[in-house]
């Protein structure tokens, strides 16, 4: 057996020779035969099995998976129930199976229709005499042999994988020659790069760098190579020279062994048993029970374990390959029987601490980690019911922790983190996510072993906590600012790890009484044991307000404190469960009845005021450590077991006490008791500043306790109500995105029942082409918002506070934002609102609010007065609603009586004050709260006097709401006069402006009421003509431009200094009629021909910015100068390539376009008239012919200077990059297709315009934006004014060979026919090209406008001749009806005049053939694109306004094609030209329908363009992602046959799914490796792709090798937003609007502009490797 991969020849050797014996002694007969006889025998599997490879995707049920570690394969979802329901979709991490099939895994629909037993037995469930039965299916002797084999076999694999390098092999495995080879192997660790591998490898055993790559890559993949083989020595050698030079690039040296040649052969052959073995067990369920009792028979050595067991406790030792072979096999043998799985669980829980240790000294990922399985042995009820029964696993998994963590312990038994391993760390906290599947499903049935063994397990648990209560404390910094940051991001990830695992204890304790019981006994046990930051000293009384306080003192600014209370907040959250069970009435039985809760919320306590200090500043020498600590603290990752459990804690603490003395231990411990007690006075302002700000956090955390009732068992809520509330108050921020709700919730284990909430709560809008669908918040939920909800960051408190202070301005209601009236109190917390009506609260808002009327400013904010107000509301509403629901005498609630007696004899009660305050300026933003709150004192003290409110309300209403708007109406009337007189005066100045312009500018109003007569309107009509004699005249229009650098303005004059516009030139395949199809420089037609495929073009786009060319050189070198500097900035500007960034739009461009202004051009039309009478078509073509004939003599031409030489410069500069772009060659001025590809740009540039216009359904004027119509003009106007930088012999000549492909007689070999070139190119070539016919030795002439005018009309006839033509031949559909049996030459000939003799039908009007007149019709629909490429271009080019039918949508097709016509001087039936031209054209028809080509075409031996050409769009996508998913899955790579992970990857261009960023298809692309999606790219779009990441569900924009970008796919969720690499899973549907985005994006040619831009934005400091892609 050799090591490297099984060719074919061998593959055939290893089935004969080696396993066709074992199956034949398997069956007993010939294999096939037994296996027949076998399958009629049994039942196909009811469970799917399939294992996952990593990225491949899986599917989850939301309403139906019992946890969220249920999945389904792609098949089995899409033949499942569930794919109509809630699911989501991710990426698996590889190593998970299919659940289909598994009853457990399911609340509803098992099983998919493939796995169904529904159709053999009653409703799918199997009975365990059924699987009694299918243990029997094997006859005894089948079975016997199998067990035998199994076992020889499985012992045989385990021993040569459990291998150590001193073994020997035993004396039967010993090859009958020994041969002296050996290898020397290498393994895979995660230390070592891809690089250092590869640079030991290249010094150690003389490999060059693709062999070593390739030795490397098979590494990574495999698990191990065999590098070298050899004599004994020759590998000692290079295993010493591996380790040595390892050892100097990591510290660990690469694992190294030598191997003899025959040991190699056998594990090669073991691992080769693995996809045997599993052949095997696929065939019967019966030999699947038989190896799986072979695997885990106990050995009968005694103190060996199982086979399976000695296979995982070596695992960790193992190479990648063999820990596949193995899991592979547990997969599809132990875990698909329900029996054994059970006893594989009992054997893995076995062994569960010794697996977690190796496993976190393995460097290996968890995903080929034999403890990966946890998952699927966990997460099964049932299983998880058993485990805690018979092996109690949650001690043995909280043991492990504890065992594996026990290092980090300090002198009193608590953690302390510093100077961790993070690697080891990360894998001891993922043992935590074992903990959770055990516990993901509560039994609904408690036996009495279930009980005492979670018990005992919880017991443990709270062992943990209790090294966690306290650890890591801190102590306020005085003095100097600490010098290093304590370690406490571990202490909170494994307080993020326990959050989960903490509701699940509470809920496992909820579903039974006597478990919540004595849980919360074991806790209050644990909590007494705790020790952390003691009491230092006795205690002692404080007084105030006549209440007496007996406590210890404790300072939190002085003495330790720890933010980490896991026990105390455990014990809130019991509590809370029994008083939602309602089992507290029981909690007597179980506790000494005199315990001290106040105790208990000491702690909390002191956190809650830790947070508080830190936000006063207070601990600012801590350092930025306890600033994240409290961040997180409030976070909403941590919250819910934190901040959350400690204000239960203090409301437990506050229903329990005296509510007098709750609050002075409150202030107690905020460091304020003095502050309110005596009249104490400081000049520190730093001190008043935090007493200022610690007050603000005390009076807002009694408002917490009070108001925060949202807990299931504190108040009579629901889940549901919670989720609403949290919903309610982040929308009341700002509207927000689905996915942004759902980071701003708690994240949950279970649902959330987040999709249930939201449409009571909020109403969604959807996203446009851009952003994501957003949610508003209703109108009648905002009664509920809570302006000091305790949720509410800093800076979030204030932005809603804003939002709805603005709305309710809006709405023009007052800005009061009243509390909310909360849900009452559960009995057992009802005492906490006395809270509110208590002596030292009453003393504490008089202290605050008689601060702010004796206004001294830095005894008071704002803040504290706002809070107090919120408090007193709070007050007032509860006395409202308990005055309501019963009689006066019965309510003891007396908070408004205390706030207007307490204090009055001198006026200060809280009621005077309060309407003090109402005239105090510094509180104008409070004045509606104030008012607000007068008028509930008012309203209260008329229901504690049985008084109707109403009437006397009205009385206190009526004064203030009548002033108000009589106020508000003034204010108003004199804003609105105001703004009268203002707009009054601005009118007054333009019109004398206006009167002085026309003073000074008389001479341009004498004309005016002539110009404006009928007849010169007529006149003007009629001339709506650009070619011929009747060419209308070029308006004169000045052009006066300003510089976007310099701001500066110039007019574009032909003299003066260059003007230019920022361009980019790009090649395009937008219009390509053969996708895929590159063009060879070496075609001699190209580019002068351009083909009628239009494979490749040049386009030019501009963004419409105007620079002096000057200021635009010095800005150029400025952007090479700053970006040679700037890092990877040369990602986003090629500067090779002459790139920069647009100064003011950031557009990418790569060159300019030099502006040069329209000639003027009247014609004379009488004699016009009279040249026309002489100069017909047959006598210009002789003129033409002899003018050409007499240029021979003429080489070198000089000529007057028309231009500035700035213009000049700029023509060269332009026409360079157009030449360098569009041939991909180097630059070169000289070269002679410079002139031709600036003919071509502007061509091929109109006719992309054209299309785009044509697809959109707009006009052809009018419809362009003013930018794209100046890039146009300029164009259109460098092309034409470019020949005059070049050789005039060169143009001439280019000249001569195009107009031969319109007169034969001029042609030469090479010369294409007309069913070989596009004649819009050609146009545009010969009509820029016709002035160098004039120009003679030493002088400039030009032709004169009738000569022009006839040039252009005669070039525009017979082109369009030659085109329709085209059109006729290529329409292929009925032209093959004639022609019968005779020879070739004969047949070809008789379809030549069967063509031109349908030709002479329709030109000789013959409409009573209706085959006849369709074929007109197809040929005018051909020939109407060209026509309106030509209207474009003879606009730009003469500047002649086009008649007003062609720029409105309402006229017909019909009424454009003739307006079309009139402005390009055809007549109207275009069929005419040939009647007009008969005697010229006839001749010329027979040698262009002779010419060989079109013969090959008629055969249909040459493919032809049909007419008009086809538009392309992006492919269709389907409407559901799933299917594009699917798609993928069963995607195979062309170049690879192995199962790693593929990035499949979808051209929206043609719909090639490529194989990207994977090793196996990367190709040569000059010279240079790429990745396939470059490669495909370069072909496919010229370079410019754009591509659908399936698997990441993003897309990705290319341009050129090193140039890409993301971009977001087209594809949303039910809730408007994208979703890259599948991170929610939601289902995506295809969104047309962006689709059609994406569409414009690729036809504008923005594509290079986008990425540009996104690079910008994204500027990233290590460059990806697109051309990888």
């Amino acid at each position: 057996m050799t090591i490297s991969p099984l060719s074919s020849r061998e593959e055939e050797v290893v089935q004969s020779r080696l396993l066709q014996p074992l199956e034949w002694f398997l069956f007993g007969e010939d294999p096939q035969a037994g296996l027949e006889k076998l399958q009629q025998g049994s039942a196909s599997s009811q469970l799917c099995g399939r294992v996952f490879k990593e990225g491949e995707t899986v599917y989850s049920c939301r309403d139906c998976a019992i946890d969220p570690t249920c999945v389904l394969c792609m098949d089995c979802f899409q033949d499942s129930v569930h794919k109509g329901h809630r699911y989501k979709m991710h990426a698996s991490s590889g190593g998970g199976f299919c659940d289909c099939g598994d009853l457990e895994a399911w609340k509803t629909g098992p099983c998919c229709s493939k796995h169904d037993p529904g159709k053999d037995s009653c409703e799918g469930q199997i009975t365990e005499e059924e699987l009694l039965d299918d243990e029997c299916v094997l006859e005894p002797g089948l079975h016997e042999r199998a067990q035998k084999l199994f076992q020889v076999l499985l012992r045989y694999a385990t021993d040569l994988l459990v291998w150590e390098e001193s073994y020997e092999l035993a004396a039967e495995l010993q090859p009958r020659v020994k041969e002296d080879t050996y290898y020397c192997v290498l393994y895979n660790d995660e230390h070592h790069s891809y690089d250092h591998v590869i640079y030991t490898l290249q010094r150690s055993v003389q490999c060059d760098h693709s062999e070593a790559h390739t030795h490397t890559a098979l590494i990574d993949k495999e698990g191990r190579r065999a590098v070298k083989r050899g004599k004994l020595r020759s590998c000692q050698q290079a295993k010493d020279l591996i380790r040595s030079h390892s050892e100097h690039i990591s510290l660990q040296p690469l694992r190294v062994e030598i191997l003899h040649s025959a040991v190699m052969a056998h594990q090669s052959f073991a691992m080769r048993l693995g996809a045997w073995f599993q052949q095997i067990i696929g065939y019967s369920v019966g030999f699947r029970q038989v190896f799986c009792q072979v695997a885990l028979e106990p050995s009968s050595e005694g103190d060996q374990p199982s086979l399976i067991s000695r296979l995982m406790l070596h695992d960790s030792r193992l190479y990648k390959g063999a820990r596949k072979f193995i899991h592979e096999l547990i997969f599809c043998s132990l875990l698909m029987e329900t029996e054994y799985k059970r006893r594989f669980a009992i054997e893995f829980t076995k062994h569960y601490k010794q697996l977690q240790k190796d496993y976190t000294l393995d460097d290996h990922e968890r995903s080929i980690s034999i403890t990966a399985l946890s998952v699927q042995i966990f997460t099964v009820p049932t299983l998880a019911r058993q485990l805690i029964e018979e092996g109690n696993v949650i001690k043995v998994i909280v043991d492990t922790v504890m065992e594996l963590l026990s290092e980090h312990l300090d002198a009193n038994h608590r953690f302390h983190f510093q100077g961790y391993n993070s690697d080891k760390f990360f894998r001891i906290q993922v043992i935590f996510h074992d903990l959770r599947y055990i516990l993901i499903s509560k039994p609904s049935v408690w036996t009495e072993e279930l009980r005492t063994q979670f018990l005992e397990g919880f017991r443990v648990f709270l062992g943990l906590l209790h090294c966690m209560q306290g650890m890591e404390e801190v102590k306020r910094q005085f003095g100097q600012h600490i010098e290093v940051e304590p370690e406490w991001e571990a202490g909170f990830s494994i307080q993020r790890q326990l959050r989960h695992i903490l509701v699940m204890f509470q809920d496992w304790c909820s579903s039974d009484e006597t478990v919540l019981l004595l849980s919360f006994r074991e806790c209050h046990r644990a909590l007494m044991r705790c020790n952390n930051q003691p009491f230092q000293s006795e205690a002692t009384d404080y007084y105030m307000c006549k209440h007496i306080l007996h406590v210890s003192p404790y300072k939190v600014s002085q003495e330790p404190v720890s933010i980490h209370l896991p026990i105390s907040r455990a014990l809130a959250g019991l509590y809370v469960q029994l008083c939602y069970t309602g089992a507290v009435k029981r909690l007597h039985e179980f506790l000494d009845p005199s315990c001290d809760f106040t105790w208990f919320a000491e702690h909390p306590l002191r956190c809650v005021v830790l947070a508080a200090q830190v936000s006063a500043e207070m601990w600012r020498r801590n350092g930025l450590s306890l600033v994240s600590q409290v961040y997180y603290y409030h976070d909403v990752k941590c919250r819910d077991e934190m901040f959350d459990k400690d204000v239960i804690m203090l409301q437990i603490a506050a229903s329990k006490m005296d509510p007098n003395h709750f609050i002075m231990l409150i202030l107690q411990r905020f460091e304020l008791f003095d502050v309110f007690n005596g009249s104490l006075a400081s000049k520190d302002q730093e001190l008043l500043k935090q007493w200022n700000r610690l007050t603000e956090e005390m009076l807002y955390l009694l408002i917490i306790i009070v108001g925060e009732r949202y807990v299931p068992g504190i108040s009579h809520v629901t889940k549901e109500d919670v989720t609403m509330r949290e919903v309610i108050h982040l929308l009341c921020i700002q509207p927000m995105a689905h996915s942004s709700l759902v980071k701003g919730l708690p994240e949950n284990s279970h649902e959330t029942g987040l999709e249930t909430v939201i449409p009571k709560v909020a109403t969604f809008k959807k996203p446009g082409v851009s952003g994501h669908g957003l949610y508003e918040v209703k109108k009648e939920c905002l009664p509920e918002f809570n302006p000091f909800f305790f949720h509410y960051s800093k800076s979030q408190h204030s932005k809603a506070e804003d939002a709805q202070k603005k709305r309710r301005t809006q709405e023009g209601s007052d800005k009061a934002l009243r509390p909310p009236v909360p849900p009452p109190f559960c009995p057992a917390f009802s005492s906490i609102v006395h809270l509110l009506c208590c002596d030292i609260l009453i003393h504490i808002l008089r202290r605050v609010l008689q601060r702010a009327v004796e206004d001294r400013a830095t005894y008071w904010t704002e803040a504290m007065i706002q809070r107090s107000l919120h408090l007193i509301g709070q007050g007032l509403l509860e006395e409202k609603a308990q005055l309501g629901a019963s009689t006066v005498e019965q309510v003891t609630f007396d908070f408004s009586l205390k706030a207007r007696t307490i204090g009055s004899e001198h006026r200060k009660s809280v009621f005077h004050l309060l309407s003090k305050m109402t005239a105090l300026p510094s509180l104008e933003a409070q004045k509606d709260m104030i008012k607000w709150t007068l008028q509930m004192f008012e309203m209260v003290k008329c229901l504690r006097e049985k008084s109707s409110p109403a009437a006397s309300m009205s009385v206190e209403q009526t004064k203030p709401e009548e002033i108000v708007p009589d106020k508000d109406k003034a204010e108003r009337k004199r804003k609105a006069e105001a703004a009268k007189l203002h707009r009054q005066k601005i009118m007054a100045q333009m019109s004398a402006m206006q009167k002085n312009f026309i003073e000074s500018h008389k001479m341009l109003y004498d004309n005016m009421p002539e110009s404006s007569q009928g007849d010169c309107a007529m006149e003007l009509g009629e001339l709506c003509v650009a070619v011929g004699p009747q060419r209308g005249s070029t308006p004169a229009e000045r052009e006066v431009l300003t510089c976007i650098l310099c701001q500066e303005e110039q007019e574009v004059q032909a003299r003066s200094p260059a003007m230019v516009l920022t361009a980019c030139v790009q090649r395009s395949t937008v219009l390509t009629q053969c996708r895929g199809k590159t063009l060879a420089n070496n075609e001699t037609m190209y580019p002068l021909f351009m083909p009628p495929d239009l494979a490749v073009g040049t386009h030019t786009g501009s963004c419409g910015h105007v620079m002096h060319a000057t200021c635009w050189q010095k800005y150029f070198e400025a952007v090479q100068n700053t970006t040679r500097n700037r890092l990877h900035a040369e990602l986003i500007i090629d500067l090779e390539n002459g790139e920069y960034m647009c100064p003011l739009c950031k557009s990418l461009c790569n060159t300019v376009v030099p502006l040069i202004p329209l000639e003027p051009l009247t014609l004379n039309y009488e004699n016009a008239e009279l040249v026309g009478q002489l100069l017909t078509l047959p006598r210009w073509i002789q003129i033409l012919s002899a003018r050409i004939k007499g240029l021979k003599s003429y080489l070198l031409i000089f000529f007057r200077r028309k231009y500035s030489d700035s213009i000049a410069e700029m023509l060269v500069v332009c026409a360079t990059t157009v030449h360098r772009v569009g041939l991909q060659t180097g630059p070169n001025e000289l070269c002679p297709a410079v002139p031709v590809m600036s003919w071509n740009t502007c061509a091929f540039t109109i006719q992309a315009i054209e299309n785009l216009l044509q697809e959109e359904d707009k006009t052809l004027f009018g419809s362009l934006q003013n930018r794209q119509l100046a890039g146009l003009k300029a164009v259109v106007q460098f092309s034409a004014t470019q020949r005059l930088k070049s050789s005039q012999a060169v143009i001439q000549k280019h000249f001569t060979d195009m107009l031969g492909a319109l007169l034969p007689t001029m042609s030469s070999e090479s010369t294409p026919s007309i069913l070989e070139v596009d004649f819009f190119h050609l146009l545009v070539g010969l009509v820029l090209a016709i002035p160098a016919l004039y120009q003679e030795e030493a002088v400039d002439l030009q032709p004169s406008a009738v000569s022009s005018a006839y040039n252009h009309l005669y070039i525009l006839h017979l082109v369009t001749m030659a085109h329709m033509v085209q059109v006729l031949l290529s329409s292929t559909d009925d032209t093959a009806v004639f022609g019968g049996e005779e020879g070739e030459a004969e047949r070809a000939a008789a379809e030549s005049i069967v063509f031109l003799s349908r030709l002479c039908v329709l030109l000789s009007r013959l409409r009573s053939d209706v085959s006849g007149s369709s074929v007109a019709d197809r040929v005018r629909r051909g020939v109407t694109p060209f026509l309106r490429c030509a209207a474009l271009f003879f606009n730009c080019l003469t500047g002649v306004p086009p008649p007003e039918e062609l720029s409105s949508t309402t006229v017909t097709s019909q009424g454009q094609m003739e307006a079309l016509c009139s402005y390009l001087a055809l007549p109207c039936d275009v069929f005419q030209l040939f009647q007009e031209h008969r005697g010229t054209v006839f001749p010329l028809l027979q040698r262009w329908c002779g010419h060989p080509a079109v013969t090959k075409a008629l055969k249909g031996e040459m493919q032809t363009i049909s007419y008009p050409r086809k538009r392309n769009r992006l492919i269709e996508l389907p409407e559901d992602y799933s299917a594009l998913l699917n798609q993928a899955s069963h995607f195979q790579c062309p170049n690879s046959t192995d199962d790693e992970r593929k990035h499949p990857t979808l051209c929206l261009f043609c719909g090639t799914i490529l194989c990207s960023q994977s090793t196996c298809c990367h190709s040569q692309l000059d010279g240079e490796e790429v990745g396939a999606c470059t490669a495909h790219a370069a072909t496919c779009g010229a370079g410019v792709g754009m591509f659908l990441r399936i698997r990441e569900c993003e897309m990705v924009l290319m341009a050129s090798k090193t140039r890409g970008s993301t971009y977001p796919a087209p594809y949303l969720d039910d809730y408007g937003e994208t979703d890259p690499q599948l991170g929610r899973g939601n289902p995506l549907h295809l969104c047309p609007e962006r689709y059609r985005k994406l569409h414009q994006l690729w036809q504008q040619h923005c594509i290079l502009e986008e990425i540009a831009r996104s690079l910008e934005v994204v500027n990233v400091m290590f460059a990806f490797e697109w051309q990888m892609l």
